[in-house]
């Protein structure tokens, strides 16, 4: 589901302010701003409070949010979900955000086409492997729009997503293609050793990651 537009206004679920933790910039201050609603239901999605089209959110306007994001000390702001792509006016507030001299990404759920954004914005595309329950609905025309600034993460939850991810890398030249390709283990799901013996096992150029704010706070902390 696409929401329709809504002139210089984003459905948000929470701003916060805290440590990117994941990708290439893990550890590094960010502002997030989850947007609220989300097409998919994937059988781990650790933001259900964020899914719905119809039930809670907030329409802010995009002066709001971008008071907001000026209040913090940081220069580096991810749109996150639920699915921001999903809301087809996050392209205009993130070329303000841009051309403001802020640092851009969004992370997207690899369902909606990602070839109308900003070329200066950092695309971190989340494919969806088959214990997600999503794999039908991954758009994979995506991938020939990934340029050297993107990434792309693959969430794993059994050795049997990530042969299917491991696949994909391959016959798409993924490591080549992108800054990092992200392997992470579904939280408590798969034992992530087991996910690290794999990589190494089969050579793979990627990056292997935790999600470091699930060690630094409680799992299901919100905002954080």
């Amino acid at each position: 589901m696409i929401l329709p537009p809504q002139p210089e206004q984003l459905k948000l679920s929470e701003i916060f302010f805290s440590i990117q933790g994941e990708g290439l910039r893990a550890g590094m201050p960010c502002i997030f701003v989850r947007l609220h609603g989300c097409g998919l239901r994937c059988s781990w999605c650790d933001t259900p409070y964020a899914l719905s089209h119809r039930d809670g959110g907030e329409w802010k306007s995009f002066d709001e949010i971008r008071r907001e994001i000026k209040s913090y000390p940081c220069r580096f702001v991810e749109f996150t979900g639920g699915e921001p792509l999903e809301q087809p006016e996050v392209h205009q507030l993130i070329r303000q955000l841009l051309d403001d001299g802020y640092t851009v990404a969004v992370e997207t759920g690899g369902h909606v086409d990602i070839s109308d954004c900003d070329p200066r914005l950092i695309r971190i595309l989340d494919l969806k492997a088959p214990d997600s329950g999503m794999t039908k609905r991954n758009r994979y025309e995506n991938i020939e729009h990934l340029s050297d600034r993107d990434e792309i993460k693959f969430v794993c939850a059994s050795i049997n997503d990530y042969e299917w991810a491991k696949e994909l890398i391959l016959q798409h030249n993924l490591s080549d293609r992108v800054a990092a390709v992200l392997i992470s283990p579904v939280f408590d799901k798969v034992e992530p050793l087991h996910l690290v013996e794999a990589i190494l096992r089969d050579g793979l150029n990627v990056r292997f990651q935790l999600q470091l704010h699930k060690f630094i706070w409680e799992p299901d902390a919100r905002g954080v």
